[in-house]
C-alpha cells in the first residue's frame, strides 16, 4: 500500500516549495491575527439554524458599542453575510498590505465570496483538472479561508467574527487555520435534530481546546409582535437537553422573530433598526458576553 506523507512528515527541500509556500502562507495568517484581540467563531454544524443572521447582528451590536469588529463569510458557496450586512455590490480594493474589505452601514469591515462574483446568480466553480475536482476542492476552499483571514488588510481589531458554513468538517478547517481560537459560540435550536448534529460540534471544538465555548439557542419561541407573547415554535427541548449534556453555558435564547429576517434581507440587523425588539435584546446581551471573554 501506498505511504501519502503529510507536510508534516515533510523535512527537506520538495523542489517544488509547496510545502515551503505553506508554511509561509501559514506565517502571514499568524502575523496578521496579532493585530486582532479576539477571533469569534459563530458555527453550529447543523443547516437551517440562523447562524449567519445571529452573526450578521452580532457583529453590529459590537460595533454600536464601539468596538472595531470585522466579519468573515466563510461560507463560500453560499454566502450571505455580505448581503445581510448591507455591502453587496461594494468594490474590494487591492492594496500593498492585502485587500481592503468592505465597510457596512453599521461600521463592520466584511469579506466574503459574494464580494468578488461578478453575478450575483453565478454559481462558484474552481478551476481545477477534469477529472477528480472533489479531491482539490477542500484544498482550494481552505487556501481561500485562509485568504479572507491572513490577506486581507483587517487592520487593528477588536473582534474578528467568522460565520462557520454547516459541517463538522469546516469548523475542523478553520481550527487547523486558526489552531488557538479564542471564542466558539454554537447556535442551535429547539429541535431535537440540531441537538444531535450540535453535540457532535461540541466535542470537536473540546478536543481542539477552544478557549471559551458557549451555546446560543436560536428561534427559542415565537414572539407576538401584536401583543409580545411568546410561544414555542418547536415541541422538542434539544437546546436545554443539549445544555444539560455538554454543561456548556447558553450565553443568548433569541425569539423567533419575523422582522429579524426582514431586517438581514434589506442589509439593515435589527438590533440597529429596533434594539428594544426581544430578539434584539437577547443578541445585545450576547455581545456582552462576547465582550467580557475578550482575551
Amino acid at each position: 500500500m501506498r505511504n501519502i506523507r503529510t507536510y508534516q512528515e515533510v523535512t527537506h527541500d520538495t523542489g517544488s516549495e509547496l510545502l515551503e509556500q505553506v508554511v509561509d502562507q501559514q506565517h502571514r495568517l499568524a502575523e496578521r491575527l496579532t493585530q486582532v484581540r479576539s477571533v469569534v467563531a459563530v458555527a453550529s454544524g447543523k443547516g437551517g439554524v440562523g447562524k449567519s443572521a445571529v452573526t450578521a447582528n452580532l457583529a453590529a451590536a459590537l460595533a454600536a458599542k464601539g468596538l472595531s469588529v470585522g466579519a468573515v463569510d466563510a461560507d463560500l458557496n453560499g454566502p450571505s453575510l455580505g448581503r445581510m450586512l448591507g455591502v453587496s455590490g461594494a468594490q474590494l480594493s487591492d492594496r500593498p498590505s492585502g485587500v481592503a474589505p468592505a465597510k457596512s452601514p453599521s461600521g463592520v469591515l466584511v469579506m466574503s465570496m459574494e464580494l468578488l462574483q461578478q453575478e450575483a446568480d453565478a454559481p462558484l466553480r474552481w478551476r481545477e483538472p477534469a477529472m477528480g475536482g472533489f479531491i482539490w476542492q477542500s484544498t482550494v476552499e481552505t487556501g481561500v479561508l485562509r485568504e479572507f483571514l491572513g490577506d486581507v488588510e483587517w487592520g487593528t481589531l477588536d473582534v474578528l467574527l467568522v460565520d462557520v458554513p454547516p459541517g463538522t468538517d469546516k469548523i475542523g478547517r478553520l481550527l487547523e487555520l486558526v489552531p488557538d481560537l479564542d471564542q466558539m459560540l454554537l447556535v442551535t435550536t429547539p429541535s431535537e435534530t440540531a441537538r444531535f448534529v450540535v453535540s457532535k460540534s461540541v466535542r470537536m471544538a473540546r478536543e481542539a481546546e477552544v478557549g471559551t465555548l458557549a451555546l446560543v439557542s436560536n428561534m427559542a419561541g415565537h414572539t407576538c409582535t401584536e401583543c409580545g407573547h411568546v410561544s414555542d415554535l418547536f415541541t422538542g427541548d434539544g437546546d436545554k437537553r443539549l445544555e444539560q449534556e455538554t454543561g456548556l453555558p447558553v450565553w443568548a435564547e433569541i425569539p423567533f422573530d419575523p422582522r429579524l429576517g426582514t431586517a438581514t434581507d434589506s442589509g439593515t440587523p435589527l438590533v440597529i433598526t429596533e434594539p428594544k425588539a426581544r430578539s434584539s435584546q437577547a443578541i445585545l446581551a450576547l455581545a456582552e458576553r462576547v465582550v467580557e471573554h475578550i482575551s
